[in-house]
């Protein structure tokens, strides 16, 4: 299955140089990890286990999805 995966840099303030965000929108998850590739193995792993979970609760498994990402600038 395929999921939609947004990466996001981590803001300085939060003192991790060099981590991202990993956020699936469509199961509402976000996990980090460090570099890009970090982030999207932590997303991996996240998304199997809560299928898994679900499964073993007999839960329906969230369909894939795809997503558009745009960007709006406001003054």
């Amino acid at each position: 299955m395929r999921y939609a995966v947004m990466l996001e840099r981590l803001p300085a303030e939060e003192g991790m140089p060099g981590y991202y965000y990993a956020h699936v929108p469509s199961l509402s998850l976000t996990t980090h990890g460090l570099g890009m590739e970090g982030a999207l193995e932590a997303a991996r792993d996240l998304v199997k286990l809560w299928n898994e979970e679900k499964r073993a609760h007999g839960e329906s498994i969230t369909p894939q999805s795809e997503a558009i990402l745009a960007t709006v600038e406001v003054a």
